[in-house]
């Protein structure tokens, strides 16, 4: 039976834009993942849907990630929310990643690389990036760049204003 099947009989698929291409993609083991926030020490019910989709996907053959977001957890999810996070200490994160890996490690087979955990600060913290949002970027109020006459311009134009020219203004005031 193809993985399709199982997800499908099982409820994890409610629409599909591509069920011949993604029923291919599942004939040969491939590597799908998720992510998980680790702003605190325990998953929630709402990692269970996607875990166990992946927990079913591994035992069908295929090599689940689970991506812990160490790096993107130093900067915060927005989503679903009116104020900023409260900032976590690196420490604090990686305090909070080892008992999700436990947890995970129910559902997943870990061993011999049959299951990655994963943790994006391992590329993202080299680069610096975070550091700078963190120390530097979070003294900017977006709203009040949006209404600079620069940016207005540029966002009424119709080639736009991309990301790095967005962030100018902030590594301009770096500079001073």
């Amino acid at each position: 039976m193809n993985a399709f099947d199982v997800l499908r009989e099982r409820g994890f698929v409610k629409d599909c834009s591509d069920e011949r291409g993604l029923r291919a993609a599942l004939e040969r083991p491939i590597t799908v993942y998720c992510g998980y926030d680790p702003t605190a020490p325990s998953l929630h019910v709402g990692h269970l849907i996607p875990t166990m989709a992946l927990a079913h996907l591994q035992r069908l053959g295929h090599r689940p990630i689970a991506l812990v977001g160490g790096g993107t957890a130093l900067v915060g999810d927005p989503s679903g929310k009116t104020a900023a996070r409260a900032v976590l200490t690196p420490e604090e994160i990686a305090a909070n990643i080892e008992p999700i890996r436990a947890q995970l490690s129910r559902y997943f087979d870990f061993r011999e690389g049959r299951a990655l955990l994963l943790n994006n600060a391992d590329w993202l913290l080299p680069l610096r990036y975070i550091e700078f949002l963190r120390d530097i970027g979070r003294h900017f109020n977006v709203n009040e760049m949006l209404h600079a006459e620069t940016y207005r311009t540029r966002l009424a134009s119709e080639a736009g204003l991309n990301f790095v020219e967005f962030n100018y203004r902030i590594v301009q005031a770096y500079d001073f």
